[in-house]
């Protein structure tokens, strides 16, 4: 994406297209996709459309939909683009106090940013800003993630990632809020809602929690890390390029397998970001990478994702467009016509349609023009 810290990828020869459209691939289902399946479910009642709309949602709590996975594969593909950006600069000599300057100022305009977006340019009392946010924990874990990239060693790299998540365990498997026993998981009684509660200033979203809050940014540090790790991988000249699909593949299955077994005792959940969540998005997000990196830069097959790609290399743009463009009056201004021609109930889902296509030929026409929002 052209639009968050992963987008030096659009200063070097070395960036990778299917990054890219991966990135893409990931924002197209929260520019208006996941709505085509919604309208779907509810106009056909079909069995496979409502389980896709069923996945296209978070769960309350406790347990997993892929729906979920938007946002850690976007902070993933954060990190995977930091070996080519961050490390091309270490390689022409640049020192790591002036990239960590750069890394720490894109930290703290994605926090910003997530503050503007939750709140808009508008005067309000402190008590009703809500500061925690989704760029703001993309700014805040990239920033740390690369922080521990630019000064530590893979090896280095590797123990903060499995100390970050060990630790987070530990530390809400032994404690809890005030009142409640050791160990409770409740929104209520664990004790990373609890922190939020205590230290973050103006509201939580949920009131008593807050899943974007500043506690649980500890464990998406880690994926952070997971992905800078991954890039490493990539860039790696000892290993072909079937050898980093293989490796990137097999280590994703072995997550997948351990998330399932940490479930048993630090149940997947998002709203917390569990360390058995960080396994379980991981290592969806390794496989989607293998799978991206082989069929678009080992075989060469680029003409499909060109869609996607569009989308990644302006996505912060397009997540931030909303609060500045009434896309909905946009799409009823060009296609109304057409919905009134379709009639009920499929209307919805043409007018669902149509909303993502106006979007991606804003972004399109940008692309055009060589405009790219960057952080």
């Amino acid at each position: 994406m052209t639009a968050n810290p992963a987008d030096d990828f659009q200063k070097t020869p070395t960036r990778l297209y299917s990054l890219d459209a991966l990135r893409g691939f990931d924002m197209f289902w929260i520019m208006g996709a996941e709505e085509i399946f919604h309208s779907l479910a509810d106009t056909t009642k079909w069995g496979p459309f409502v389980a896709i709309s069923n996945q296209l949602t978070h769960p309350a709590w406790n347990g997993f939909h892929l729906y979920d996975l938007i946002f850690p594969l976007f902070l993933f593909m954060a990190g995977v683009s930091t070996p080519f950006s961050v490390g091309r600069e270490l390689e022409k000599g640049k020192s790591r106090n002036q990239l960590l300057i750069r890394v720490i100022k894109r930290g703290l305009i994605l926090v910003l940013l997530g503050v503007i977006y939750n709140n808009g340019l508008q005067l309000r009392p402190f008590h009703e800003i809500r500061f925690a946010s989704v760029l703001g924990r993309i700014g805040i874990a990239y920033m740390f993630a690369n922080i521990i990239y630019l000064y530590s060693k893979e090896t280095a790299q590797i123990i903060w990632f499995w100390g970050l998540i060990i630790g987070y365990w530990l530390l809400l498997k032994f404690t809890s809020a005030p009142g409640f026993h050791a160990g409770d998981l409740t929104m209520q009684g664990n004790f990373a809602s609890y922190m939020d509660r205590s230290i973050l200033p103006g509201k939580l979203y949920l009131g008593i929690h807050d899943p974007e809050g500043l506690f649980s940014t500890i464990p998406a540090i880690s994926t952070g890390l997971l992905g800078i790790l991954t890039g490493i991988t990539l860039k790696k000249t000892s290993l072909s390029p079937e050898g980093k699909t293989l490796r990137l593949a097999i280590v994703g299955i072995i997550f997948l397998v351990l998330a399932q077994l940490w479930n048993l005792d630090f149940p997947i959940n998002k709203n917390l970001w569990t360390s058995s969540f960080v396994l379980q998005v991981g290592g969806i997000s390794l496989l989607l990478m293998s799978l991206f990196y082989y069929v678009i830069d080992v075989l060469g097959y680029k003409k499909w994702a060109f869609f996607f790609k569009v989308i990644g290399m302006n996505s912060i743009l397009i997540y931030v467009s909303g609060r500045v463009i009434n896309w909905e009056f946009a799409t009823n201004g060009l296609f109304k016509w057409l919905f009134q021609l379709v009639g009920d109930p499929f209307n919805i889902v043409i007018a669902a349609i149509c909303y993502v296509m106006v979007k991606w030929m804003f972004l399109y026409f940008l692309y055009q023009k060589k405009v790219f929002l960057r952080v």
